[in-house]
């Protein structure tokens, strides 16, 4: 089944977003909680400069010799007895995806978090075709029972207080009864999925990085349900994007380092599950077959371009959404597509089309600070400058639906411009015509209804300085 086609409307449900008080109180209680203990965690600056200076050049030297390690990556998969299938769409990974299901017979999925299977709509995908998917994640399976998208890569419900949780619970969980205590809530989430996770025939994944040089799957998680969903069930698929690979085992554990702290504030999750096998011969546990689904879905076209391939350094943290005056006070429901926030601004224009989310990237005030904050050092203001440029540049190949911001409107705007600064004559006697009656002009003008839209339209001075001068006796030589 494929998804449905979707253009952002960044504006529009901003408007909502910014009037609604429970909602933004909700994103200010989480945000200054979340940004808070990731202060605490870099509180020494020489350290925090030297290991993201270390995370972003193991990116980046993964990402430089990007087709040689994924090639690597599937030879050792492959002989560690796990099997590899690439997708070039996301039609194509959800087929590869239902293809092993319904060779193995499997009716009922158990899921572990993946922005990659929320990126190819794979939910949705199972059950037109009869296979039911439970996502055991606590927040994801909050938005589940909510039949929402994820507002936050890493935390899926953050949009949502314990009050609606409560409300939620007991309407969609047979036998629970409202209550706002924590605690009791967990534990209704975990009594519900503990049959999940024992009846499923299969489980999936996403994954935070694959290991070229051992063959190794990583997920870190903090519930145990990702272990559980990877385990315990008869088979195991993996989804995951082609940028996650790094070159070496030893190239994780800094990456480990920067992204709990960067994402929940923690030294490191709870759990940290490495996989590079099925289950072996005498060996009591896991998945008697695993497969990893390795999604391009654009993400060749962003590596062909040397600036705009920095997006794909991305270790999905978040940092940058729980830092950004944005993303804070709207929400992730406000950008449409699977990825928020300021990371979002540049990675959905690119896997979409600036055609579909062109928006995305005007919806950022350039302050920086998601550049600050990024451990792997993706410089995202350029990017996010870069992507405006690319939406108005003319048949712009560079980015999927590059020019089409641009109206014939602009075209004979912009060549008007040109033409008036380039001739001393022109330019002077457009001065004189705009101080007569450029203050005439209604603020509904196509050229400027956008300004004056949430600001005070521009008057024109009446006089030119040149014009004051020569009344004053100066002389313009």
């Amino acid at each position: 089944m494929a998804a449905e086609a979707r253009v952002s409307d960044f504006g529009g449900k901003a408007h909502v977003a910014l009037n609604d008080p429970k909602l933004r109180a909700n994103f200010r209680r989480a945000m200054d909680g979340l940004m808070a203990k990731r202060a605490a965690q870099f509180d020494d600056p020489a350290e925090w400069t030297a290991l993201r200076a270390r995370g972003a050049a193991i990116r980046a030297r993964a990402l430089a010799r990007l087709p040689d390690l994924l090639e690597r990556l599937e030879a050792n998969l492959t002989r560690n007895g796990i099997t590899v299938h690439w997708a070039e769409t996301p039609a194509e990974a959800n087929a590869a995806v239902l293809g092993i299901l319904r060779q193995a017979g499997a009716k009922r999925v158990i899921k572990g978090k993946s922005m990659v299977t929320e990126e190819i709509h794979l939910n949705a995908h199972l059950e037109a075709n009869g296979i039911t998917a439970v996502e055991s994640d606590l927040g994801e399976y909050i938005i589940q029972l909510a039949g929402q998208a994820p507002s936050h890569i890493v935390m899926p419900c953050i949009h949502m207080n314990k009050v609606e949780i409560a409300e939620l619970f007991a309407d969609k969980i047979e036998g629970q009864t409202y209550t706002e205590d924590v605690d009791e809530l967990c534990a209704a989430a975990r009594k519900a999925l503990r049959d999940r996770f024992a009846d499923a025939d299969a489980g999936i994944s996403g994954v935070n990085f694959a290991v070229a040089e051992t063959g190794t799957l990583v997920l870190i998680e903090n519930e145990g349900n990702g272990r559980l969903s990877t385990t315990l069930p008869p088979l195991h698929i993996a989804v995951t994007g082609i940028e996650k690979v790094v070159e070496r085992l030893d190239d994780v554990a800094p990456l480990l380092s920067l992204l709990p702290r960067s994402a929940t504030g923690q030294i490191i999750t709870t759990y940290v599950n490495m996989i590079s096998s099925p289950r072996k011969a005498g060996e009591k546990d896991g998945p008697r077959q695993v497969h990893l689904v390795l999604l391009d879905n654009g993400r060749s076209r962003v590596y062909a371009d040397v600036q705009l391939a920095d997006t794909l350094r991305c270790i999905r943290c978040a940092a940058c959404m729980n830092h950004c005056p944005v993303y804070t006070r709207v929400g992730g429901h406000t950008y449409t597509f699977t990825y928020p926030g300021p990371i979002g601004k540049i990675l959905t224009p690119q896997l979409e089309g600036l055609d579909c989310a062109g928006d995305q990237p005007h919806a950022s005030s350039l302050c920086g600070a998601c550049a600050e904050v990024c451990p792997v050092q993706i410089p995202i203001p350029d990017l996010l400058a870069r992507l405006r440029t690319e939406a108005v540049r003319p048949a712009s190949p560079a980015v999927r639906g590059g020019g089409s911001g641009r109206s014939l409107a602009d075209t004979l705007g912009w060549a008007g411009w040109t033409a008036m600064y380039s001739s001393p004559r022109l330019y002077g006697l457009s001065s004189r015509m705009m101080g007569l009656f450029g203050n005439l002009i209604p603020a509904w003008m196509p050229m400027l209804k956008q300004w004056t839209r949430v600001r005070t339209k521009p008057r024109f001075a009446g006089k030119s300085l040149h014009q004051i001068a020569r009344e004053r006796g100066f002389s313009n030589d």
